[in-house]
């Protein structure tokens, strides 16, 4: 079977994007990360893609029309010939170009069980923010796929996080997060086996 080519889109720290990295070392990945993206030049995810030999690109959005930048992003994936995008912490809105362009083909994942705590304002740690302050006793994350909808794609996978008495946004966010570096490679690892069916808002896991 063909090693699939993931193209990765980052704009903070990229602690998903070194989970994927990882595990496409361990060979729990069928695929290898072709190629690294960030919106912001200092983004710390482009300097973990070069500690490990992968191309990385900064396409700076600022005082950029957004059709122009979108452009440059999919002329470097597809240079890249990349089969899979994924968002991991990727900070910008795309538009229906770019989404229907890669329609099944581009993941991300999100630090809260959609459809709750989802939309326009919820990253970081605005989104364990909210969860405590509506005294939630369970959080968790998200894969799912990205359409049109911003949070409101097929979920792929979904792992639950107890909230605990006296936990912060912070402290929530690091258990939450050590589940996402699990859980993202686990269905990219799925689209790479060719087991994932869409079906409407459904994702099916097929068992071949």
């Amino acid at each position: 079977m063909r090693r699939i080519r993931i193209g990765v889109l980052a704009s903070g720290s990229g602690t998903n994007l070194e989970s994927i990295i990882e595990a496409c070392d361990r060979g729990e990945i069928d695929g290898d990360v072709a190629v690294v993206i960030s919106n912001l030049p200092e983004a710390f995810a482009l300097e973990r893609a070069r500690e490990h030999n992968i191309p990385a690109y900064s396409f700076p959005h600022k005082d950029v029309p957004r059709e122009q930048h979108e452009a440059d992003v999919i002329a470097c994936l597809e240079q890249h010939q990349v089969d899979l995008v994924c968002l991991a912490g990727y900070l910008r809105m795309l538009t229906p170009v770019f989404i229907n362009k890669y329609m099944g083909r581009i993941m991300n994942t999100h630090p809260a069980l959609l459809p709750s705590f989802g939309g326009k304002g919820m990253h970081g740690l605005n989104v364990h923010q909210a969860v405590l302050d509506y005294g939630c006793k369970v959080s968790g994350c998200t894969i799912h796929f990205v359409t049109l909808e911003v949070d409101g794609g097929p979920i792929i996978l979904q792992k639950s996080v107890p909230v605990q008495e006296g936990d912060t946004p912070e402290t929530l966010q690091e258990r939450i997060l050590k589940e996402e570096h699990k859980l993202f490679p686990r269905a990219i690892q799925l689209f790479a086996q060719g087991k994932l069916k869409i079906e409407g808002r459904r994702v099916r896991i097929l068992e071949t």
